[in-house]
């Protein structure tokens, strides 16, 4: 009798658990997404972002994103501190510029890193042959980005200073135009441009990259009312990212096909750019240790009136991560 009534005990436990357990997992299924809007760009950098809308990452996760398109991380994350995007992607220098003019925001996670994709661009018909051709050019950029920071890293590793050349701020998609009108004689850009400058300046180009001296780390950043009330949304978000990281890895051509369409991009320029970027949700110390490099050059340089170093680990928020893949973190508090 008492084998027979622990057996029933144990039959109604199970029972009353599997209720449970299906009253929860119906209460999920018939709960209504939560509606995003995730400020990413139409550089390859955000390649994780497409994947996971196009492949229903982000709804599995119960998230409704309404994307909203960049040309450039800068503007994507402006577009976050002005509170139209609960998310944004960003490389690392916009990052810096915000932190020291006092912005709260947290970054969250790395999904892109690379040291082949800023490069020089240049016309040999100007004189440009070799980097150190570069003095005394006019050199197109954009200002408080990646290409303000390579620029100077560049000209550095040359012997040479910004005041060696003559800088022309612009935007990366009025790069071609200048280029090729010969408004000026070299420019300062990441891809797509940059790949779209060099075949159309053909034989007449030069490219100079130093993958030595910079390794661009390409984020994701989040609204400090997110991530400080409703941090579940932003594990749902970094759940779907590390899906379209497994679907990048093992099947990259549906992948690019997926990235040609959501950025309006030739097929042929996503795959012949592809091989430059590595597509995994992470962080590591390669990301606070470039924080504190374009700080010191944005201190030593005039662009901020900051003179003491930030805590970027007040903006690092490493929790977010560590609570849906610990393994991925490799940075300490």
């Amino acid at each position: 009798m008492r084998k027979s009534s622990m057996a029933l005990l144990a039959f109604a436990v199970l029972l009353a658990l599997a209720a449970l357990l299906g009253c929860r997992r119906d209460a999920t299924v018939g709960r209504p997404p939560v509606r995003i809007t995730f400020a990413c760009t139409t550089q390859p950098q955000s390649t994780l972002v497409h994947v996971a809308r196009a492949k229903g990452y982000f709804l599995a996760e119960g998230l409704e994103v309404q994307a909203q398109m960049h040309t450039f991380g800068k503007a994507a994350l402006q577009s976050l501190l002005e509170g139209k995007a609960d998310f944004a992607t960003v490389a690392e220098t916009p990052v810096v510029f915000a932190v020291l003019r006092g912005e709260r925001f947290f970054v969250i996670a790395n999904i892109e890193s690379s040291n082949r994709n800023n490069a020089i661009v240049a016309r040999r018909d100007a004189g440009i042959r070799g980097p150190r051709d570069l003095k005394g050019k006019r050199i197109g950029f954009t200002p408080g980005t990646t290409s303000d920071f390579f620029l100077d890293s560049a000209l550095t590793a040359q012997g040479l200073l910004r005041k060696d050349i003559r800088p022309m701020p612009m935007k990366p998609e009025e790069m071609q135009a200048a280029i090729l009108g010969g408004a000026v004689d070299a420019v300062c850009t990441w891809n797509y441009p940059l790949t779209l400058i060099q075949h159309a300046l053909g034989t007449n180009g030069f490219i100079h990259y130093d993958p030595e001296i910079y390794t661009e780390t390409f984020n994701v950043a989040a609204s400090a009312g997110i991530v400080d009330g409703r941090p579940e949304v932003a594990h749902s978000l970094l759940r779907a990212l590390i899906k379209a990281e497994a679907f990048v890895a093992t099947r990259p051509a549906e992948a690019q096909a997926i990235v040609a369409t959501a950025s309006g991009t030739d097929p042929a320029l996503v795959a012949a750019v592809w091989d430059a970027f590595n597509y995994r949700v992470r962080f590591d110390q390669t990301l606070l240790i470039t924080l504190e490099d374009e700080t010191r050059w944005a201190m030593r340089n005039g662009h901020t009136d900051r003179t003491t170093m930030p805590d970027f680990r007040k903006h690092i928020h490493l929790d977010t991560l560590r609570a849906v893949k610990p393994e991925a973190v490799w940075m300490g508090k």
